[in-house]
């Protein structure tokens, strides 16, 4: 195995991706009244959402170890990528970092060529640029030619989502900087995305059709050479809503591929039951 891509678990691995043992997930944990949930293959994303909406605690999140990413570099990968979520929100980044520091001590391993990419995003925008990566490294490009080209393609992605509620967000201090009340007895619902790793809102909109509808709106305005590019959408536990988007966006823009998929664990303690998030 020439290359390893290692993604931590906020990033969702689509089945083709899980079935590639190019690709890893490095899980984030979450707790809920004194609960552990591990953001693997075991995490049952009903379990959990129904374990949320019965509790009046806010779940909490925590990130991999510096040693569980050390772990994950000692492998036969001459090559080894990383894509955490945004180190303006999570300490992935830098515990994947520190890891590598860990690693690298070791004097047979200091040959080896590992990068963290701090995806400026989450979801499935870490999807999409692992998939850049995998691109990259199958068209042949030498290690330091695939860091240039997936550095200018996180510049250039888009992240942009509507969700039902930002109570995890703004409870877990991630939704520093945003100074818009949200008022749900209105049912305003935020269009939200992300600028330099930071969450910023774009728009709101009565009710999350109305909400969903803007986004789509700001993802054809912003689109450049859709037909070059992948449409990601994650959704939490609302396919035909996602679905709809989908269909929304392709009425407008043709895309080089989409992908359609459910959130893994962390991203469903963020996005929440019936959260939307799109990627391009």
């Amino acid at each position: 195995m020439k290359y390893r891509i290692i993604v931590d678990s906020c990033g969702e691995l689509t089945p083709e991706m899980k079935k590639n043992p190019c690709f890893v997930s490095a899980p984030l944990t979450m707790q809920l009244e004194g609960e552990t949930f591990v953001d693997d293959e075991t995490f049952r994303q009903d379990v959990f959402l129904r374990k949320v909406a019965a509790s009046p605690e806010c779940p909490r999140s925590a990130c991999p170890s510096p040693e569980t990413y050390r772990q994950f570099y000692d492998c036969e990968a001459e090559h080894i990528y990383v894509v955490t979520l945004s180190a303006e929100l999570s300490g992935s980044y830098n515990s994947a970092q520190l890891g590598k520091k860990l690693y690298e001590e070791a004097e047979k391993n200091k040959n080896k060529k590992i990068h963290v990419f701090n995806s400026k995003s989450a979801s499935i925008g870490e999807t999409s640029i692992a998939l850049k990566i995998q691109e990259c490294e199958d068209a042949g490009m030498s290690f330091e030619q695939v860091v240039k080209t997936v550095n200018a393609y996180i510049d250039g992605l888009h992240t942009y989502f509507v969700l039902e509620s930002l109570d995890h967000l703004r409870k877990n201090g991630r939704l520093t900087g945003i100074k818009a009340i949200v008022a749900s007895v209105l049912n305003i619902k935020p269009v939200m995305s992300a600028k330099e790793g930071v969450i910023i809102q774009l728009a709101q909109a009565r009710g999350i059709k109305k909400a969903l509808d803007k986004m789509v709106d700001y993802v054809i305005a912003q689109g450049v050479r859709t037909e070059e590019k992948i449409l990601a959408i994650s959704h939490c536990n609302c396919r035909k809503r996602a679905e709809m988007v989908c269909d929304a966006l392709l009425k407008r823009a043709t895309f080089r591929d989409i992908i359609l998929i459910d959130t893994g664990g962390i991203s469903t303690l963020y996005a929440a039951d019936g959260g939307v998030i799109v990627t391009l």
